[in-house]
């Protein structure tokens, strides 16, 4: 057997995911949790976070999910937890497969209703079933006008055995210091309420409600309600505008780290990489680490993007130098005297928050997670146990 050498390869730290949705917990006490788990639960392996985040003490209302096919893939691996399908139906087929694999689908169109209507009123005697009514207030990507969501809840409520969440989705939490995005916050909170109480004052006993996702647990309290939907904190990773994730307290899930393929010293005046972007100012220590874009690192990081090189005195944090290419980028090394080749590198996780790397490649931790491909080997690990597997 021919032994390859890892080149790039991200660690999930599972207990890490486990604190975070402790975490989640100790801001919502009162509230349902719904994880979400979509997009490959961000990158970092639906099956995986799906077996750690039904495992601990912390009961959860389902895990959440964005299509179909995922909903599909998740109620294989977990046959009895519920699962909620944020992104709804569209035909008539994918409803009667919801109501059939007891997946909550969310209702957030006009043209969903009629399908409703005729598939509810066939399957009205099949058993216990559970939809999510989403209303618009403000976001303007998916949910119904107060009229269309109140409408729709009260019709889809005299089904035996129908169960309703009034949803909606926050767009402006993470920036609870704005002035004008903390009102707009406010205005979709009051919006949701109102909606709410006209549906009390029209007989309902009691009316669920669910609003806060990532930011909304972490700044909106008053969001909490019914249902809370974290995402994007589970990973470890800040959902606010101006907080990193290591500064609310969460701890990075994964870490990727590839190592150093080559060492060269160059003088000032010396250019690195495509397109010249990086022209030395003075004599140069220069690493090539074997991570690029086909890895999903970004392109868009510059120079000064920070890392960490892993050498034998310790952990020191550099900066990228150069154009990012497909298979490779390059480092300043100067004055890391003891970095050698084969000497590991981290580009984020661990001592260096995915936060900080995406604000310096001018987007989002979210983005950097789900972006990394398939040539990049992941492996699992939960401290607490002790227990690693690969894949």
């Amino acid at each position: 057997m021919t032994l390859i050498s890892r080149r790039a390869w991200a660690t999930i730290n599972l207990a890490a995911l486990k604190k975070n949705l402790a975490l989640v917990r100790s801001y919502s006490p009162n509230s349902g949790i719904y994880p979400v788990i979509k997009s490959n639960a961000y990158g970092h392996g639906m099956a995986e976070a799906a077996a750690a985040l039904s495992s601990t003490h912390i009961k959860l209302s389902g895990l959440a999910v964005a299509t179909m096919s995922e909903a599909v893939c998740l109620r294989e691996l977990e046959p009895d937890l519920p699962i909620l399908l944020l992104n709804g139906f569209m035909t008539r087929e994918e409803l009667r497969e919801c109501l059939a694999r007891r997946i909550e689908t969310v209702v957030h169109a006009d043209y969903q209703l009629p399908i409703l209507d005729q598939v509810l009123a066939e399957e009205a005697l099949s058993g216990n079933r559970k939809l999510w009514v989403k209303y618009n207030t403000g976001m303007n990507r998916l949910g119904l006008s107060q009229e269309q969501a109140i409408e729709a809840y009260l019709k889809i409520r005299a089904y035996p055995g129908t169960q309703l969440v009034l949803m909606s989705h926050l767009a402006c939490a993470d920036a609870p210091n704005t002035p004008e995005f903390a009102q707009f916050t406010e205005d979709q909170r009051t919006r949701l309420a109102k909606a709410k109480g006209e549906l009390l004052s029209k007989g309902q006993q009691t009316v669920e409600t669910s609003m806060a996702a990532s930011a909304g647990i972490l700044q909106w309290p008053e969001t909490h309600l019914d249902y809370v939907r974290p995402g994007v904190m589970l990973y470890g990773s800040s959902p606010m505008a101006d907080q990193t994730g290591e500064e609310l307290g969460l701890q990075p899930v994964m870490t990727l780290r590839s190592r150093i393929i080559a060492i060269r010293d160059l003088k000032a005046g010396d250019a690195i990489g495509y397109g010249a972007t990086y022209v030395c100012e003075r004599d140069t220590r220069m690493a090539t680490v074997s991570i690029g874009y086909g890895d999903g690192y970004p392109r868009s990081a510059g120079n000064g993007t920070p890392v960490l090189v892993h050498t034998a005195s310790g952990k020191v944090r550099t900066r990228l130098i150069g154009r990012v290419s497909m298979d490779m980028i390059t480092l300043d090394l100067t004055g890391i005297d003891d970095a050698q080749i084969n000497d590991e590198v981290t580009l984020w996780g661990e001592d260096l928050c995915a936060d900080e790397v995406a604000s310096a490649a001018g987007t989002i931790s979210y983005e950097l997670f789900c972006k990394v491909t398939s040539r990049v080997s992941l492996s699992y690990t939960d401290r607490d146990s002790g227990s690693c597997m690969c894949s």
